[in-house]
């Protein structure tokens, strides 16, 4: 058991310049491989509940860990309106290479564990294992197929929509380029090739993503070694002290004895 201590989080971020004028806004901690690198979700930020206990986690260890803003997101720039799955695996892909060093675990938080597949797919050797939490693979082709028509010609005649959030924040921008590009970068529709350890984490009283699709997930992955945590009262964030417990039990048994 570790004790969080958040008053690494008045840190300024450090920025990784990208192509085209983008900033990629990070906190990197140094330490021992594998590294560990949180993929957040839609509208989320590297300031988040889970992000920052897995820092305070890494820290306890002396486990290398990387969190990170996609564009549009926290303190990188950009708009969020702007950008896709696409331009966010971008991201992700560049901080995986530039700011990494070896073999990483990828932990990917609801839209973040789509983007951690792409992540795997694209950079098998740099991958030790996967951890999804409320993983949502290929979640735009669901939403679109919930919306109400009228939402759909909404976007299809204005370019996008403002949905609602339950989390407090803003209401999400839903854009016609977020949902023509997402069905490009489709995971599901083939056997995902990745051979690794998964651990897939799941609350079954997830409002957002069914828990199904963790099932589904295990099924679709190449990887014989996947296995799936069903949290019956476990919501979409799994952001309690008892999910986070469980996060950091999971990564502990990936990255072996603590230095």
């Amino acid at each position: 058991m570790f004790l969080l201590c958040w008053d690494f989080m008045t840190d300024t971020a450090q920025i990784l310049a990208r192509e085209g004028g983008v900033s990629i806004a990070y906190h990197r901690t140094p330490g021992r491989a594998p590294g560990v690198v949180f993929l957040g979700g839609f509208m989320s930020d590297m300031a988040g509940t889970k992000a920052v206990a897995l820092e305070a986690w890494a820290r306890a260890r002396g486990q290398a860990y990387l969190r990170f803003d996609y564009q549009g997101h926290g303190q990188s720039s950009g708009r969020f309106a702007d950008g896709t799955i696409g331009t966010w695996t971008e991201d992700a892909l560049a901080a995986l290479d530039r700011l990494t060093e070896e073999r990483q675990i990828l932990v990917g938080s609801s839209m973040g564990g789509w983007i951690m597949l792409k992540l795997a797919m694209a950079r098998p050797a740099r991958v030790a294992a996967l951890v999804g939490i409320a993983a949502a693979p290929d979640f735009v082709v669901r939403m679109w197929d919930d919306f109400p028509d009228e939402v759909g010609r909404e976007i299809e005649r204005d370019g996008y929509h403002r949905a609602p959030s339950q989390y407090g924040a803003e209401p999400y921008t839903i854009t016609r380029a977020l949902i023509e590009d997402g069905r490009r970068q489709l995971v599901m529709d083939r056997k995902i090739e990745f051979f690794g350890p998964v651990r897939l984490l799941h609350g079954m009283a997830d409002p957002d993503v069914p828990w199904r699709v963790a099932l589904d997930l295990a099924q679709a992955l190449a990887s014989a070694d996947v296995a799936v945590t069903l949290v019956k009262d476990g919501d979409h964030r799994l952001s309690r002290p008892e999910d986070i417990a469980r996060l950091c039990a999971t990564l502990d048994d990936l990255c072996g004895p603590a230095r």
